[in-house]
């Protein structure tokens, strides 16, 4: 019994268990180095690997300082992040975890990067409140600096009735095709809402769903160029989706009192560049204190 102990102990233990460095108690392996580096290989960024572990670093010193502060993002919060990456590439959580697992990165690999950005922004939030508002006299100060007034971009407020032609899931690139041409003839038939999504209802494998509002200040600029470019009472181009080809039927268009896009985007800006200043020289802060070991596992 004591021999076996003896050289379950001795046993070298697997190299990308392997500790690499621990920073601030916090142990970073050699697996966790691996799987950050193929994440941020199917990101197009190339990382030398020295720039991996900072990361991992600088992620653990994110999340370790903002216990201090009694703050921390729940299971649910992340899984609802990890969703909306999946949504935003068309896929349901299960078959984005399983894109990942084919390029041989962990779902949780991901997981544990949302829960260092959403952790470390909700501390950047709170710290530096005050100083991360911006005014609408800086908006219209840095909009008159690119000589850009805000006349020029009015908000819309639209009403929408997503309509869609449903697809089998792994279906031929033939009958996605076929559906495709079925959303196009569509589209030509439908010259307003009324009697168009009348039509639209009693079509074979086609659903319209309940109407959504949306401001043109929320939405990306392509999309918003695209709802502008469509005539009140027309349909979009089909997009594929999980679901199948997915259309919107524009059926009222308003001028909309609040913010407009072109001020939305430059607050916008305006936040992101204060929020990236306050959180370098604080990182940088709270890296200056760490202690951060590394490993001789030659």
């Amino acid at each position: 019994m004591g021999a076996a102990v003896a050289l379950a102990f001795s046993a070298p233990v697997p190299s990308r268990a392997q500790v690499v460095v621990i920073a601030n108690g916090s142990p970073i392996t050699e697996y966790d180095i691996q799987q950050r580096t193929k994440l941020e290989a199917i990101s197009q960024k190339n990382m030398t690997r020295q720039q991996v572990i900072s990361d991992l670093i600088d992620d653990r010193l994110k999340i370790a300082r903002a216990k201090v502060y009694g703050l921390e993002v729940g299971d649910s919060e992340i899984n609802n992040a990890f969703e909306g990456m999946a949504t935003r590439q068309h896929i349901t959580p299960a078959q984005f975890s399983q894109v990942l697992e084919r390029a041989g990165i962990s779902p949780n690999t991901v997981k544990a990067r949302i829960r260092a950005e959403l952790t470390w922004q909700q501390l950047i939030r709170g710290k530096y409140n005050t100083s991360l508002q911006v005014g609408e006299s800086d908006v219209v100060k840095a909009l008159k600096e690119k000589n850009e007034s805000d006349t020029q971009a009015v908000g819309y407020i639209y009403t929408l009735y997503p309509v869609m032609i449903v697809v089998a899931r792994g279906s031929s690139e033939a009958i996605i095709s076929a559906k495709r041409s079925e959303a196009e003839n569509l589209r030509s038939r439908f010259v307003s809402c009324t009697e168009g999504l009348a039509m639209a209802r009693g079509l074979r494998d086609v659903a319209v769903r309940d109407p959504i509002t949306r401001n043109s200040a929320d939405l990306n600029p392509q999309l918003r160029d695209l709802l502008g470019n469509i005539q009140v009472g027309r349909l979009t181009p089909p997009e594929v989706t999980a679901q199948g080809l997915q259309m919107f039927a524009v059926c009222n268009k308003k001028e909309s009192a609040t913010e407009s896009p072109l001020k939305r985007e430059m607050r916008e800006q305006l936040f992101a560049k204060r929020f990236e200043s306050e959180s370098k020289k604080y990182l940088d802060e709270i890296r200056k204190a760490a202690m951060i070991e590394y490993k001789n596992n030659k």
